[in-house]
């Protein structure tokens, strides 16, 4: 991420998310999870995170969330970057963190926040076929991650995993506010 300098948004309601990167050295991986299909953005795939409380930085509200969606315990000393805000349809300003856990990961996912947590290699983040791209009928380019089977994000999430595969990853400078969200994710 060297020489990479994020964008900050502002208005709408703050929320952050982090993305857990497991430094396992036989397959470093980052962490996704299905959202409880129940609630707001039911079934969808995220990053850990959520809302930041009244006089809550949003580092701290991003590990609090970890700690509470996936029950994995991160230090401000384990976050080693930050990408640009993310300002999703539904009026959220997504700030996401990289944070960085050595294996194995002891993850214990809370049931009413999250359905399932899935890993994605990095090796399969920068694959050669990512990112994917459709059309709308309307006309509209969509971004998507086919990561594997039944497994393909959209934005907001697929637009800051995109970032992170680009910046963090390949080191490019890449920029994704301008991504189009599918009419699915305002739910």
């Amino acid at each position: 991420m060297a020489g990479f300098t994020r964008i900050a948004a502002t208005g709408g309601r703050a929320a952050a998310v982090v993305i857990c990167v497991v430094d396992d050295p036989d397959e470093p991986h980052a962490l996704l999870i299905r959202r409880a299909y129940r609630g707001m953005n039911s079934g969808q795939w995220a990053f850990p995170g959520g809302k930041i409380e009244p006089g809550e930085r949003a580092v701290a509200a991003g590990l609090r969330e970890v700690r509470e969606e996936i029950g994995l315990d991160l230090a401000e000393s384990d976050v080693v970057g930050v990408l640009d805000d993310f300002v999703t349809d539904s009026g959220f300003v997504m700030t996401p963190f990289i944070a960085v856990t050595a294996a194995p990961a002891r993850l214990d996912p809370n049931p009413d926040e999250v359905d399932s947590v899935h890993d994605v290699t990095l090796e399969r983040l920068v694959g050669d076929d990512l990112p994917g791209w459709t059309t709308t009928p309307a006309g509209v380019r969509l971004l998507n991650m086919p990561l594997r089977e039944r497994m393909r994000i959209h934005a907001p999430t697929g637009a800051i995993l995109y970032q992170f595969r680009e910046v963090a990853l390949l080191g490019r400078h890449t920029r994704v506010r301008d991504l189009q969200q599918p009419e699915f994710t305002r739910e």
